[in-house]
């Protein structure tokens, strides 16, 4: 017979890690953002979290590796697999970019403070500046595919190639754009949600070069 026991303790302390782990980034991700990525320590990370040391590079790895699992669980809880489906379900190119400006918008406002940490930190970082990078290389491929989707039912201008079609979407959509207006120029995410996708509109259809 099975040792029902046994199988109890052990799902009761995988519970238990997974508990202590979700603490321990939640303090984590309030700590980066009070202090600054580089100005916390480990240390302190565990005495905020009320754990030991051990236990917190048992649980999140590196410093390095606590960045990666706190993007990791903003990327799974957005919207973006669905967000890129719709898109690409799309048969025109103002309902395009309006709803890709509409989902993005979304993650970037929920995930503002995320996106800020990284950016304030990758200056004194390197190993932020890595993760950074990676996310940058990940939210450029998406994009990339949804060129690739407009180019192939011709909605964009004439001649107008992927590579031209992607970065002219990295220009409207990507971090940047967002943080110029909303961080940088105190506009409404609406606002900046609307330009971006009237934006993006006219230079897709612009026949100029990339």
């Amino acid at each position: 017979m099975p040792d029902r026991t046994r199988s109890y303790r052990s799902a009761r302390r995988e519970q238990s890690a997974a508990q202590t782990r979700q603490d321990i980034l939640e303090t984590a991700r309030d700590l980066f953002i009070t202090h600054g990525y580089a100005q916390v320590t480990m240390g302190q990370i565990a005495r905020s979290a009320g754990v030991a040391t051990k236990t917190l590079y048992a649980s999140v790895g590196t410093k390095t590796q606590l960045l990666h699992a706190l993007l990791a669980v903003d990327v799974a809880d957005s919207k973006t697999t669905g967000l890129h489906d719709e898109v690409l379900r799309s048969k025109d190119l103002t309902s395009a970019m309006t709803c890709l400006a509409h989902g993005i918008r979304g993650n970037t406002e929920r995930f503002a403070a995320s996106i800020n940490l990284l950016h304030s930190s990758m200056a004194s970082d390197d190993k932020a500046r890595q993760v950074w990078e990676y996310v940058v290389a990940q939210y450029r491929q998406a994009l990339r595919e949804i060129a690739q989707h407009l180019v192939a039912i011709g909605v964009v201008a004439p001649h107008l190639d992927v590579d031209g079609a992607a970065d002219r979407l990295w220009l409207c959509f990507g971090l940047s754009a967002w943080r110029s207006l909303v961080v940088d120029c105190g506009w409404s995410y609406d606002d900046a949600e609307r330009l971006l996708a009237r934006q993006a509109v006219s230079m897709l259809e612009d026949p100029g070069p990339a």
